[in-house]
């Protein structure tokens, strides 16, 4: 076994060793979830999981400010100098009673919308940041997947994630049933009746843009879903949380300039990506399966350390 993996160490270096979870240059975490959906470990805009990242409009995909987002004092772009409203909203004409896009039929009359509706209810790919930023099979999660991320993980509040002062939750993957949907509000260590994986994400309190104001940094997180709030279609879903609460079920007005933490779903089919022959001439493949390289000798898969999987 150990000539084999010698071996196979050799033939990867040779060819460029291929990085694991990752899609399309940006890092996910399989936390376990039903539907598959893999999280990205930061938001839109920041270099680390406790980088506050930058601040969009729902259905925007770039920013009113040309750098210094979380701060104070930003640079605004030309045409966006009153921030983060309905005055500077690309998807009407200056009010939350002159919607341009996503708006259902049920509601085309409520609002004096004066009768334009388009029944879209779910971010088009040209109007989602993930997508246009990321690449890839990177979007902004639904409504749905937002809310199985609180379902199906256990949520630990913090004071100081990865030794800074960040504050946030800690979203680790659920090793059973019993610890789904648990949250821990107080930041106390979770008792030995959880059998948490270690395997997290983190979601910083990065607060929200309104006008030219930043608000609520360290004390709440506001993260857009890509679904529309139908029964008021001035607003979208989001994932809302501070240090006594978590909620997917948030419905925020459009006009505000939120964090985007993204999502995928990786192809889990192996793609094979080249034979090796090794160990007395036997085939022995490197392929890709959920973003991870595995190795396949005599049926059994191995990864890059030689570990069977």
């Amino acid at each position: 076994m150990n000539k084999l993996f010698t071996l196979l160490s050799s033939a990867l270096l040779a060819t460029g060793a291929l990085a694991q979870n990752l899609e399309n240059g940006h890092e996910y975490v399989d936390l376990g979830l039903t539907s598959g959906t893999l999280w990205a470990t930061c938001n839109i805009g920041a270099d680390a999981p406790e980088s506050y990242g930058d601040y969009y409009q729902w259905g925007e995909v770039t920013t009113h400010y040309s750098a210094g987002g979380n701060t104070d004092n930003p640079t605004w772009k030309d045409g966006y100098s009153a921030g983060y409203n309905w005055s500077t909203y690309k998807w009407c004409n200056g009010s939350y009673k002159t919607l341009t896009k996503y708006v259902p039929q049920s509601k085309a009359s409520d609002y004096g919308y004066e009768g334009f509706y388009d029944d879209k209810v779910t971010l088009e790919k040209a109007d989602d940041v993930a997508s246009q930023t990321w690449g890839g099979n990177w979007v902004v999660p639904t409504h749905a997947q937002q809310e199985e991320l609180y379902n199906e993980c256990y949520w630990v509040w913090t004071n100081g994630y990865n030794g800074t002062n960040v504050h946030g939750y800690i979203v680790y993957k659920a090793k059973d049933a019993n610890d789904k949907g648990t949250i821990i509000y107080d930041g106390n260590t979770p008792s030995s009746s959880y059998s948490l994986s270690d395997v997290h994400i983190f979601l910083p309190a990065a607060g929200y843009r309104w006008d030219t104001d930043l608000d609520d940094v360290g004390y709440s997180g506001y993260y857009w879903s890509s679904s529309l709030y139908e029964s008021f279609p001035y607003s979208a879903w989001n994932l809302f949380f501070y240090s006594g609460s978590v909620s997917p079920w948030n419905g925020f007005s459009r006009k505000y300039g939120f964090s985007v933490r993204p999502v995928c779903i990786v192809e889990k089919t192996p793609t094979a990506v080249e034979s090796i022959n090794a160990e007395n001439g036997a085939k022995t493949i490197k392929t890709i399966e959920n973003g991870k390289v595995v190795i396949i000798k005599n049926g059994k898969k191995f990864d890059l350390s030689g570990r069977e999987l």
